[in-house]
């Protein structure tokens, strides 16, 4: 794996931190105080073809992976204005019908996704399941031709805005045995697909749902891939959100310190700029080096992905989060030390980024979650669960 950047991968670090310099973090603050979502930094991305870097050209995209894609959700969160949405509609769902989707599937919305004019939402976690898809409740059952699908989704992001939903379910019949999760494009107006508002104190332009699923039909084809594909399937989605929710939370973390370097640098204090003091400095510098190691454990976790290595890219993956998630949640919360009681006013923008840093932590897997994985896959531990 390389671990300098290539100049292409430089290049397009440059264009996309370019494009959010345009909107920055003032943009997305005032998008989510109205309410609505940043349909005019989505649509410009989607023009210069950010949206879909990592689908096929034959269908629409740009040809390259989620080490393009990453770089791209990266560099915004940089600028302030990262979009969860690219975790999901281009990196989970398109990634997930790009690989098993039946070719009428990626051509109805692979072009759609890339150009920024379709959006689609991703349903796995469950309210007593959390993300264990061994514990998934929501089945679907065949009924002639058709598929019903019943149950409950919880914490699913931009269905507001979304065509459709990805939903992650499992056959009857998985319920006295063999895990078989499938998945199924359910369209935002399906008869029995209902949704509700979750009040969330996050402050974010992208709202989360409740999803309920009442004996919903869908045809035949609503399903992506092999009934029988099992957790293949699941995870060639799950492991790009890893990798994705870790370059947000490296964007978010490289601008909360990008804005306490500044402060430092200009806040002078008896006669000296406070950066001129190292319990202001070394923190600021450990933070840096801190996201650094995370990014590359993120380009190497992209690459495996990229280069077909489902099993390294699993475990890589889930290291990059975890690596991220601490290193984006120090650097937020040094930035506001830094700035002290400037470090909580709206003027500056950090405070709201203290809630905003710990999702990472938090979802779409907890780390101790990923703690869990790693000693036992990783070390060879036994189970504690």
């Amino acid at each position: 794996m390389p671990v300098i950047e290539t100049e292409e991968h430089k290049a397009l670090r440059a264009a996309v931190a370019a494009l959010g310099g345009k909107y920055g973090r003032a943009y997305l603050t005032r998008t989510a105080a109205e309410g609505r979502h940043p349909h005019e930094l989505w649509s410009e991305a989607a023009g210069l073809g950010y949206l879909g870097v990592n689908l096929p050209e034959a269908h629409g995209g740009g040809g390259g992976g989620i080490s393009e894609l990453s770089i791209v959700l990266e560099e915004l969160g940089a600028a302030g204005c990262p979009l969860l949405m690219l975790i999901v509609s281009p990196a989970i769902c398109g990634t997930v019908i790009a690989r098993f989707g039946t070719e009428a599937q990626k051509q109805q919305w692979l072009p759609a996704l890339a150009d920024g004019t379709r959006t689609m939402a991703f349903g796995i976690t469950e309210p007593d399941a959390g993300s264990n898809s061994h514990r998934i409740t929501t089945t679907a059952r065949k009924d002639g031709a058709d598929w019903l699908l019943t149950g409950r989704k919880v914490f699913v992001s931009g269905v507001d805005i979304a065509d459709a939903t990805l939903i992650v379910g499992r056959t009857e019949d998985a319920r006295t045995g063999r895990l078989k999760p499938c998945l199924f494009i359910v369209p935002r107006d399906t008869e029995g697909f209902r949704r509700r508002p979750i009040d969330m104190e996050l402050n974010a332009a992208e709202k989360q749902f409740e999803l309920v699923l009442d004996d919903v039909r869908l045809p035949a084809d609503a399903l992506v891939g092999d009934e029988d594909a099992g957790l293949l399937q699941l995870f060639a989605g799950l492991n790009p959100e890893r990798v994705m929710t870790a370059a947000f939370a490296i964007g978010m973390g490289r601008y909360a310190l990008a804005r306490a370097v500044e402060y430092a640098r200009e806040r002078t204090v008896w006669d000296a700029p406070i950066g001129a003091h190292q319990a202001i400095a070394h923190p600021l510098a450990q933070a840096h080096i801190d996201l650094e190691l995370a990014r590359l454990m993120t380009q190497k976790a992209a690459h495996l992905y990229d280069a077909g290595d489902d099993t390294g890219a699993g475990e890589a993956a889930n290291m990059a989060k975890y690596a991220a998630a601490e290193a984006c949640v120090k650097a937020v919360d040094q930035a506001v030390h830094t700035l002290g009681g400037n470090g909580l006013t709206r003027e500056f923008g950090l405070a709201s980024l203290i809630t905003a840093a710990r999702v990472s932590r938090i979802a779409p897997v907890s780390r101790e979650m990923i703690l869990n994985y790693v000693s036992h896959q990783t070390l060879g531990l036994p189970k504690s669960y």
